[in-house]
C-alpha cells in the first residue's frame, strides 16, 4: 500500500499548468526574511472557474538535518465565479498565487503543494541555501 507521497504529481511547470511554481524573491541569508512567491499556472494559466479551479496551496520548509518539515502557510482560494445565480456568474475569481515570508538559520528544502478540484494533488520543491 502506497503512502500520501504516491498521490502527488510533479511536472515541468513551463509545460504543466498544475505545478506550483516557487520563486524566491529575496536573497537567502541566515536569520533574515526570505520572501517566497508560489503560483499555480505561471507559464500556462490554470482555469479558475466553478467547474475547474485550484482550491489551495500549502508551503512547507524542511531544514537540513531535521526530521520533519514546518508548515509555513496554507492558503485557500474560495471565489471561482459562482453566485446564487449559478456557476460562473459572479465575476469574482481568486487567483492561485501567494506571497509569504519566513526566517531560518538553516539551509533546507522549500516545498509547495496544490490541489486542483479535477486533477488532484501537485507538488514542487526548491533548495534554499543561505549566503
Amino acid at each position: 500500500m502506497g503512502g500520501m507521497k504516491d498521490l502527488f504529481q510533479e511536472g515541468d511547470w513551463s509545460k504543466e499548468k498544475h505545478v506550483p511554481v516557487i520563486e524566491i524573491e529575496s536573497e537567502c541569508k541566515s536569520g533574515e526574511e526570505i520572501v517566497v512567491k508560489v503560483t499555480v499556472g505561471k507559464q500556462l494559466p490554470h482555469p479558475n472557474t466553478t467547474e475547474h479551479h485550484i482550491s489551495w496551496i500549502a508551503v512547507y520548509f524542511k531544514p537540513q538535518g531535521d526530521k520533519f518539515p514546518y508548515e509555513l502557510g496554507r492558503f485557500e482560494f474560495l471565489s471561482h465565479g459562482s453566485s446564487v445565480q449559478g456557476a460562473n456568474t459572479s465575476g469574482v475569481y481568486s487567483s492561485p498565487s501567494v506571497t509569504l515570508s519566513f526566517q531560518t538559520n538553516k539551509a533546507g528544502t522549500l516545498y509547495a503543494t496544490s490541489y486542483c478540484n479535477i486533477h488532484g494533488l501537485w507538488e514542487n520543491s526548491v533548495q534554499i541555501t543561505l549566503g
